[in-house]
């Protein structure tokens, strides 16, 4: 399943939830530098996703606050649920 995600870098903690132009929410606490941001937002799926880290990859948006990941086994019932909010 394929997952469009905003991150948001040095939050003060790590969240997946809302959504931001029909993007899933990603607040991590890492910075924006040397990919730390987009390696902690893809954990950050996999842990809401209940799936294993590499069973999620990035497809674009490596620079960009705007990515695409591929969840592998991931449910779209959980994505509706997390796009929702708390």
């Amino acid at each position: 399943m394929r997952v469009t995600v905003r991150v948001r870098p040095g939050s003060g903690r790590t969240v997946v939830a809302g959504s931001h132009d029909g993007a899933l929410v990603v607040r991590v606490a890492a910075r924006a530098v040397d990919g730390a941001a987009t390696d902690a937002a893809l954990a950050a799926l996999a842990d809401a996703f209940g799936v294993r880290r590499r069973q999620v990859a990035l497809v674009t948006g490596a620079t960009s606050r705007t990515k695409v990941a591929e969840v592998d086994g991931g449910d779209p019932d959980r994505l509706t649920a997390l796009l929702a909010g708390p």
